[in-house]
């Protein structure tokens, strides 16, 4: 039966007029989006289908060309409205970060990065940059690499801070069909990225690993370094490692 069909309470596009976008379902939702269905299916048909075969609207959101075409009713038109959907959602949250409050708080760095890298099919180092008042400066991408594997400099990192003026920084890599789980690569680097920083008075505030909807945050599980120690008598040192002559070890971000 198609949708124009279906009492008029039922028809998602009516029930969201009426009650709003929280009141339908993700397959409401998505057949609102898609319009149309295709031959002998009705728009929400075709989302259940998807939702099915993709398992969740993150993973539906990250497929490719030829993923989708193996779902009849799906053409590159459907396929370009779907790849809008997460870029737009992302672009909105960096406008409302930069306008108001900044990135203050764990819930929305972790909602950002889940918009910005849960999706990638490759592995990618990412950093943000915030003023003394956590308000996001810059959000760029240092390296993109392979499914396994992204290899960035901690002097990229510091230089691009340099250059937005940043108190602190926040960094993250992508774990695409991975766990987020550190490995002692990720940690070593870590340590290292915090030490060159911190020459520079800038502080390493945290290291989110993102692996679908589940994040890893270095802090909250205490994996990040103080950004001072302390020397006997009590004074604050920079966490210098002891000669820094050639010291600037790649950050190879990787399952």
């Amino acid at each position: 039966m198609s949708i124009p069909q279906w009492p008029a309470c039922e028809r998602p596009r009516e029930k969201l007029l009426k009650s709003g976008a929280s009141a339908l379902s993700d397959a409401e939702l998505l057949a609102v989006f898609l319009r149309v269905g295709s031959a002998g299916k009705n728009a929400v048909d075709l989302a259940r289908e998807l939702l099915t075969s993709f398992g969740s609207l993150t993973q539906l959101f990250a497929a490719d060309g030829d993923a989708l075409a193996g779902v009849k009713g799906m053409g590159a038109v459907k396929y370009a409205q779907l790849r809008v959907v997460p870029e737009l959602a992302r672009r909105s949250l960096a406008e409302t970060l930069k306008e108001s409050g900044g990135l203050d708080s764990s819930r929305a760095v972790r909602a950002y990065l889940r918009l910005t890298l849960a999706h990638l099919p490759y592995e990618v180092f990412h950093c943000l940059y915030l003023d003394s008042r956590y308000r996001l400066l810059a959000s760029v991408e240092l390296a993109r690499g392979s499914l396994r594997e992204a290899v960035v400099y901690p002097r990229e990192v510091a230089r691009e801070a340099l250059v937005h003026n940043a108190a602190y920084v926040i960094v993250a890599h992508n774990h695409p069909g991975g766990e987020a789980v550190p490995s002692r690569s990720d940690l070593t680097s870590t340590r290292a990225l915090a030490r060159t920083l911190s020459v520079l008075d800038i502080e390493l505030l945290d290291h989110y690993i993102v692996a679908g909807s589940d994040i890893y945050s270095f802090a909250e599980h205490d994996r990040l370094p103080s950004p001072h120690s302390r020397d006997a008598s009590g004074t604050a040192q920079h966490l210098l490692p002891k000669s820094t002559e050639g010291v600037d070890p790649p950050i190879v971000s990787g399952l």
